[in-house]
C-alpha cells in the first residue's frame, strides 16, 4: 500500500500567538480546498469508494482472487484496479490527515482521520492475497508474463516483488499480518496523542521574572535566548514532563519495537534492522558504516563544543546552552515573505524552471501552511499524493532557522512534484533513504549564497555557526539517536526487558560519548530519548546522516562543476522509485554503497569549524584592540 510522504519533523517557533484555526487568514493557510472543496466533498467520495458495509469492501478487486494464474490479462487487472483503488484511498487519507494535524483537537477531524484509516486498513487486508499469489506462480510462468507487453511498465515493480519471495507468507497469514497492522501501530499514534495534544508544558520564568509560555513551538525559541535563566527553566520544564510520565513512555517505545520485532519475524528477517532496510534495498550495513565513521571522527564536534563554551564564557556549558547564538546581535527576524524570496533565490543555480515552479507553488498556489495555531501539529513536513500539490506544513517565527526550515521543505516538496511529473504512479513515490538528500541540498544552497553575501565577519560567523547546528544535528545527534535505537531493537532481540532504567542509561552512555568531556551531562537529559517522535518511525533517523551526506556531495556538484552535474542532480529528483535509492544516487554522482560521502561530509564539517575558530578569533582580536582617540 502507497502512502502519502510525510516527512522531516522539525522543532520550530511560535512569535504570533496561539490564535484558534478559524483566525488565521486564508492566505496563511494551506490551498486544502484543492483536494475537496469541503468535508461534504470529501464524504461524498469517500462513500463512492466504500460502496459495500461488509466485506469485500472492494468487490473490483476481489473479482481476480484465485485466477491471476488463468491469464496475464488478469494479473494486468489487478494491478491497474489496485492501483486505481490506491490513488483514490491515498488522496482521501492526504486531506484527512491535513484537516486533524490544522487542529488535532478537532473531534470531527480526528475522526474523520480515524475513519480514513480504517479504510486504508481495509484495503491492505483485501489487498493481502496479490503479492501472495503473484509469488505463487510457478517460475516458467512468471517469466512469461514478466516478458508480456502488457506488464511492460510494471516490469521493475514486478521483479523486486519476486526478489523478496522468500519474506512472504501465504494468504491466509498475509491477511492476518494486515489485520494486525492497525493493532500494532497503536503505540505510536498514542505517542503522537500525548505528545501533541495531551501534554501541556504551562509557563516558564526568566531571569527578571516575567513569564513566557512553553509549548513544541516555543521551546527552541526560548533555548535560543541570551537569558540563561530562561534557557535553564525551558530546558527543565520540557523534560521533567517527560520524565512525569517515563515508564508509560518506556512502554509506548517497547511497545513499538515488539511489533517491528514481530514483522521481522514474520518475515523470516534475521533482524529488526534487516527488516526495515532489506525490503527498502538499503544495505545493513549502510547503518553500521556511519556509526563507524561519526565515531571515529567525533573529536570533530568535540573541538566545536569547546568553541561555543569559549564564546558563551560560561564555566559549564549545560545542554541549554548549545542552540543560543554566539553572536546575538546577528540573530535578525524574517517575515514570511522575506524568507520566501530568500529561499527562492538560493535555487537559482538548478535552472530558471526549477525555480519558476517552486517560486509558484510557495507564493501564489498556496503549498504553505504558515504559522501555529492552536492545538496545529507540532514541527514542519512535506506531505502530498499523486493527485495533489506538495503541501508544506509549518510553524513559522520568523528566525533564521525557520528560513532553512522553509527551504529543507520546499527540497522535498519539489523532490515530489518533479518525480510525479516524470514518473507514472506506480514509481513516483521515492525512498525516504533519499528523502532527505533534495531538502538539505537546498539548506546548502540557502547558506552558502546568505554567507557569501555577509556584510561582516560577525555575520559571516554567525552563518556558519548555524551551518554547523544543522550539520550537528543532522549528522552527530542523528547517529547518536539511530545507535540507541539499534540498541533497544537488539535488546528486544535478545529478551532483555526494554524498561526506563535501561533506556535512561544507554541514553546517558551515548550523550557523554557524543558530547565529550566539555558538556555537564544534567540529570533531566537522560529522559531525551523519549521525546523524539522518530523513534517510533522503524529506523528512520539514521537517514537525517545519511541524506546530509549525499546532500553536501551533490551541491558541491550543483554549485562549482558542470551543467551535466546539473542535469544529473534533477534527473536525480525525476527518478521517484525507478530503480534502488542507493543505485539512483550513484547515476548522481553519490554512491552511498561506500563510506566516502559520509567523510566528505565531515570533511565539510572540519572546515566550517576551522572558518569559525577564524573568525571567531579576529572578532576577538579585534574587540580587545586599544582605540585611539584624539586628544
Amino acid at each position: 500500500m502507497k502512502k502519502w510522504l510525510f516527512c522531516l519533523p522539525l522543532a520550530t517557533n511560535a512569535l504570533f500567538g496561539m490564535v484558534s484555526r478559524t483566525e488565521v487568514n486564508v492566505s496563511d493557510r494551506w490551498n486544502i480546498e484543492d483536494l475537496y472543496a469541503t468535508p461534504d466533498v470529501w464524504q461524498k467520495e469517500l462513500s463512492s469508494i466504500a460502496t459495500n458495509s461488509t466485506t469485500p469492501y472492494f468487490p473490483e478487486l476481489s473479482q481476480y482472487k484465485g485466477k491471476l494464474h488463468e491469464s496475464v490479462e488478469n494479473l494486468q487487472k489487478t494491478i491497474v484496479t489496485n492501483f486505481a483503488l490506491e490513488r483514490k484511498v491515498t488522496k482521501l487519507g492526504l486531506y484527512a490527515h491535513l484537516r486533524h494535524h490544522e487542529d488535532m483537537a478537532n473531534a470531527d477531524a480526528k475522526a474523520d482521520d480515524e475513519k480514513i484509516s480504517r479504510l486504508i486498513q481495509d484495503l491492505i487486508q483485501e489487498t493481502a492475497w496479490i503479492q501472495p499469489e503473484i509469488l505463487s506462480l510457478p517460475e516458467k510462468k512468471f517469466t512469461e508474463y514478466l516478458e508480456h507487453p502488457l506488464l511492460a511498465e510494471y516490469r521493475t515493480l514486478l521483479l523486486k516483488l519476486y526478489e523478496q519471495k522468500k519474506h512472504f507468507r501465504t494468504e491466509k497469514e498475509e491477511e492476518l499480518m494486515a489485520l494486525a497492522l492497525s493493532a500494532m501501530g497503536t503505540a505510536s499514534r498514542t505517542f503522537s496523542a500525548l505528545d501533541n495534544a495531551d501534554f501541556q508544558f504551562g509557563q516558564v520564568q526568566d531571569s527578571t521574572g516575567n513569564w513566557h509560555e512553553l509549548t513544541h513551538a516555543t521551546y527552541l525559541l526560548l533555548l535560543q535566548s541570551e537569558d540563561r535563566v530562561l534557557r535553564k527553566n525551558a530546558f527543565m520544564a520540557m523534560l521533567n514532563k517527560y520524565s512525569e510520565h517515563e515508564n508509560s513512555l518506556t512502554e509506548l517505545m517497547a511497545g513499538t519495537v515488539k511489533s517491528h520485532l514481530f514483522m521481522a519475524k514474520a518475515r523470516h528477517y534475521n533482524s529488526c534492522l534487516e527488516a526495515a532496510l532489506k525490503p527498502k534495498d538499503i544495505d545493513p550495513q549502510v547503518y553500521y558504516s556511519l556509526i563507524e565513521a561519526v565515531r571515529s571522527r567525533i573529536s570533530l564536534y568535540h573541538r566545536y563544543l569547546k568553541i561555543r563554551k569559549t564564546a558563551l564564557g560560561v564555566d559549564e556549558l549545560h545542554s541549554y546552552d548549545l542552540f543560543v547564538p554566539f553572536i546575538p546581535e546577528q540573530n535578525r527576524r524574517y517575515s514570511f515573505e522575506e524568507a520566501q524570496e530568500l529561499v527562492i533565490e538560493s535555487v537559482k543555480p538548478l535552472g530558471a524552471e526549477y525555480t519558476k515552479q517552486l517560486a509558484k507553488g510557495i507564493k501564489s498556489d498556496r503549498w504553505v501552511d504558515r504559522y501555529e495555531n492552536k492545538n496545529k501539529r507540532s514541527g514542519a513536513y512535506s506531505a502530498s499524493c499523486y493527485d495533489s500539490m506538495p503541501y508544506i506544513l509549518m510553524n513559522f517565527s520568523g528566525d533564521l532557522h525557520d528560513v532553512f526550515t522553509l527551504a529543507h521543505e520546499s527540497g522535498h516538496s519539489m523532490h515530489s512534484l518533479l518525480s510525479r511529473q516524470n514518473q507514472p504512479y506506480h514509481y513516483a513515490d521515492y525512498a525516504i533513504f533519499v528523502a532527505e538528500v533534495a531538502s538539505t541540498h537546498n539548506e546548502e544552497l540557502l547558506h552558502k549564497m546568505l554567507v557569501n553575501r555577509a556584510q561582516s565577519d560577525a555575520e559571516k560567523a554567525y552563518l556558519i555557526d548555524q551551518r554547523i547546528e544543522e550539520i550537528v544535528g543532522s549528522i552527530f545527534m542523528q547517529t547518536k539517536l539511530a545507535e540507541f535505537e539499534l540498541f533497544v531493537h537488539q535488546a528486544e532481540e535478545k529478551g532483555i526487558p526494554i524498561t526506563a532504567k535501561l533506556l535512561r542509561d544507554k541514553h546517558e552512555e551515548l550523550n557523554r560519548f557524543y558530547n565529550g568531556p566539555d558538556l555537564v551531562l544534567d540529570p533531566e537529559a537522560g529522559i531525551g530519548w523519549s521525546r523524539i517522535p522518530h523513534l517510533h518511525k522503524n529506523f528512520y533517523v539514521y537517514q537525517y546522516a545519511t541524506g546530509i551526506s549525499a546532500a553536501l556531495s551533490l551541491s558541491d556538484g550543483v554549485l562549482n562543476g558542470t551543467d551535466l552535474d546539473r542535469e544529473r542532480y534533477l534527473q536525480f529528483l525525476s527518478a521517484g522509485s525507478s530503480d534502488t535509492p542507493l543505485e539512483i544516487l550513484a547515476k548522481a554522482g553519490c554512491d552511498m554503497r561506500t563510506s566516502k560521502p559520509v567523510h566528505r561530509a565531515l570533511d565539510r564539517f572540519e572546515s566550517l569549524v576551522y572558518e569559525l575558530e577564524q573568525l571567531m578569533q579576529k572578532i576577538s582580536a579585534r574587540e580587545e584592540a586599544p582605540s585611539c582617540e584624539n586628544g
